[in-house]
């Protein structure tokens, strides 16, 4: 449950708890005291039922903290009114918002249940209330003044602390969304760091993992014991070169990540002489980073042991992502890679090898 929504179903509890305390506690003794006085009564007695019915169906969804369905919250509203003016019809001439006027601020404390998290309809709701039973206690006839000055002090002071509630409501609802976005911010801030602190982390293990088989090579190119001009030598050069622009760059922010490091891959065998043509088909598809380092690691192998030539195709698809390479090597390089996370198909045709990798998204 939202922050806004536990807010709205504590304060619909609370005054679902005012409200019956004030109807049974209160307004049920005077219209028992009050019975000879109505004309008819039946008509008073039919309307406090029909409230304390009101009352009723709003606690089976508030009780459970659910929020008032709209039909029930708008047609609860209509039936309080209904029976606001009823009662109010009722009335003896001189009993206007005395204590035989019950109903004057029960009446309020019902819209407050059912409309408190529909603060424009509630607004209306009350003022609606208001200016039916001043038009009542108008119409009745004529009222001298000390009258009219008690009938304003509680129609103000009623509706004033009703309305005060409704400001009270009003300003919660605000501090609420606000430390519900502080909180969203922080969380987002939090996890924007963690994300950060893992990447950073995961590149440096991918780093230091290429590196790591790049070193021995160096050493060994620097002490003497690897000879520039063996076959095997320049193989393996080639292979760290094409990891390392490979590598690189998987971390450039491109609209297309698989195709932007297989085109590295590509150039890293162009600067050695190699000739490659690349095709790509298929819209860009979402390819997690270590899928796309499976994807490209036969890719990587192939064009390290190319000789000449080598041809490159990328398929996309919304079922499968496609890498596949058909270059020229050397009789017996031998060379089949295998992927825990995607398919490896490779195949030799005379001086000519293919490897494809698959992917499949769950």
């Amino acid at each position: 449950m939202a922050d806004d929504d536990r807010l709205f179903a504590n304060i619909r509890i609370v005054l679902l708890a005012v409200t019956a305390v004030v109807q049974t506690g209160l307004n049920a003794t005077w219209l028992v005291q009050h019975q000879r006085d109505y004309r008819p009564a039946w008509v008073e007695n039919t309307a406090f039922a029909t409230l304390a019915l009101v009352t009723v169906v709003c606690a089976v969804w508030l009780l459970r903290r659910r929020p008032l369905p709209a039909p029930v919250a708008f047609g609860g509203a209509a039936v309080v009114l209904a029976a606001s003016v009823a009662a109010t019809a009722a009335l003896p001439e001189d009993g206007f918002f005395l204590d035989v006027h019950w109903s004057f601020g029960l009446v309020g404390w019902h819209l407050l249940v059912l409309l408190v998290d529909r603060l424009g309809v509630l607004i209306g709701a009350l003022a609606a209330h208001g200016v039916a039973s001043v038009t009542q206690f108008v119409l009745v006839g004529d009222h001298d003044r000390a009258e009219v000055g008690g009938a304003g002090v509680v129609v103000l002071s009623v509706l004033g602390f009703q309305a005060a509630i409704v400001v009270i409501s009003l300003v919660l609802r605000r501090q609420t969304g606000l430390a519900a976005a502080v909180a969203a911010d922080r969380d987002r801030i939090a996890t924007r760091a963690a994300l950060a602190e893992q990447w950073e982390r995961d590149r440096r293990q991918t780093f230091a993992g290429q590196l790591g088989a790049t070193l021995p090579l160096l050493v060994g190119l620097a002490d003497g014991a690897l000879d520039p001009r063996d076959d095997a030598t320049r193989r393996r050069c080639a292979l760290a070169a094409t990891q390392l622009r490979r590598l690189f760059a998987e971390n450039d922010d491109v609209p297309d990540p698989l195709v932007h490091e297989v085109k590295a891959c590509v150039d890293a065998a162009e600067r050695r002489g190699i000739e490659v043509s690349l095709a790509v088909s298929g819209s860009a598809v979402a390819v997690p980073t270590v899928v796309r380092r499976e994807l490209t690691a036969p890719l990587v192998v192939a064009l390290s042991h190319t000789r000449t030539r080598a041809r490159v195709s990328v398929l996309r698809t919304d079922q499968e992502v496609r890498v596949a390479v058909l270059a020229d090597t050397d009789p017996g390089d031998g060379i089949a890679p295998t992927s825990p996370l995607v398919r490896v198909e490779c195949d030799t045709y005379g001086p000519r090898t293919r490897m494809e990798a698959r992917w499949k998204p769950n």
